[in-house]
């Protein structure tokens, strides 16, 4: 199938959601930026009055699955990849590696476009893992593929390189230490 001039595989594996994704709880958010790029770690739960108290404040995307509309109970990392542009940051990328469903997203707000692609847990293993090997080995791909790679060439490797370590760290320890209540306190209160 061919889209917008990038040639795209076969793609029965994605959805295609007709909301954009619940953005990043700032108060739970660390964030690390490498020039063109700022990467969020979080750790989020999602119940259906935290979905329900953001799903108002979504913008509309280009899909066909309107997503889950309730029995939201699931926590995990989110690992969030934007590009830094005119001092805006738009998310391209995120790794939700949830304990029930884990899987990432494709994100473009300019074409308003939400694709989610679910993880295999059997073959990927430790999903903050996978995902942050995605980040050192597959970002380029990834965010051509989200309709961000105008900002490729301008990404600092060595740099990226450098912090991922401290991504790992921060994700690891918000995998094992956090406060889940305070958790859900900051994404009710949006």
């Amino acid at each position: 199938m061919h889209n917008g001039g990038m040639q795209l595989l076969n793609e029965s594996h994605i959805k295609r959601y007709n909301l954009m994704p619940v953005p990043p709880v700032e108060k739970n958010t660390e964030y690390f930026d490498v020039g063109v790029l700022r990467i969020g770690v979080e750790y989020r739960v999602l119940s259906d009055d935290i979905v329900a108290a953001a799903r108002s404040r979504l913008a509309t995307a280009r899909g066909d699955d309107p997503g889950q509309t309730g029995d939201f109970d699931d926590r995990g990392v989110s690992i969030h990849v934007f590009a830094l542009r005119d001092e805006k940051a738009s998310e391209h990328l995120r790794f939700d590696c949830f304990e029930d469903d884990p899987h990432y997203h494709y994100i473009s707000h300019d074409f308003k476009m939400n694709d989610v692609v679910g993880m295999d847990s059997f073959a990927n293993g430790d999903h903050v893992q996978w995902a942050l090997e995605r980040i050192r080995s597959h970002l380029p791909g990834m965010l051509e593929r989200a309709r961000a790679g105008d900002i490729v060439p301008q990404i600092d490797y060595r740099a990226l390189r450098d912090v991922l370590p401290r991504i790992a760290e921060s994700a690891s320890r918000l995998r094992f230490h956090h406060d889940e209540q305070r958790i859900k306190e900051a994404a009710l209160a949006g």
